[in-house]
């Protein structure tokens, strides 16, 4: 099965309220993509079109910056409430049907959750890795000698799409 990690590309920031730091999903999931963001997306897109099967299942927040930056590829995808900022890795895992769906899977989310998803497949174990904004890390689970190993396909920072 291939697992695909698309962290959204670049967006606005919040703005800071009178110096409150308290996080608002609300105004979180409102956030587009910046203009840098939009040609990151765009950018991206024409790499995945390029490799991606048709067959593809595309899972994506409800947040307005992934969904802006799944509109860039230009295919039907499917808004996954449970794939939010706040999302758990167990969460993705269920959501992509990991590692037994058939078709391979592209989620378009967010930080920690990607670099903490990636990071628990390859090694085991939950770490604080980085996915940057825009980029995709391509996973591929398989059998070799009756054993499931996950191996990284590729890494693709938005710059180099």
């Amino acid at each position: 099965m291939d697992l695909i990690l698309w962290r959204h590309a670049q967006a606005v920031m919040l703005e800071d309220e009178g110096g409150t730091v308290a996080f608002d999903l609300a105004r979180d999931l409102a956030r587009p993509l910046t203009p840098k963001g939009e040609r990151q997306a765009a950018r991206m897109a024409e790499w995945l079109n390029q490799r991606l099967p048709d067959t593809t299942r595309i899972l994506v927040s409800p947040a307005r910056r992934t969904q802006e930056t799944a509109q860039a590829l230009g295919r039907r995808f499917r808004t996954v409430d449970t794939l939010n900022p706040l999302a758990s890795v167990d969460e993705l895992l269920v959501a992509a049907r990991w590692p037994d769906a058939r078709e391979p899977v592209l989620i378009i989310g967010h930080q920690p959750t990607l670099g903490l998803l990636a990071a628990r497949l390859l090694t085991g174990h939950e770490q604080p890795w980085s996915v940057h904004k825009g980029a995709v890390w391509w996973l591929r689970s398989r059998e070799r000698d009756g054993q499931q190993q996950v191996v990284l396909h590729a890494v693709v920072p938005p710059d180099l799409a």
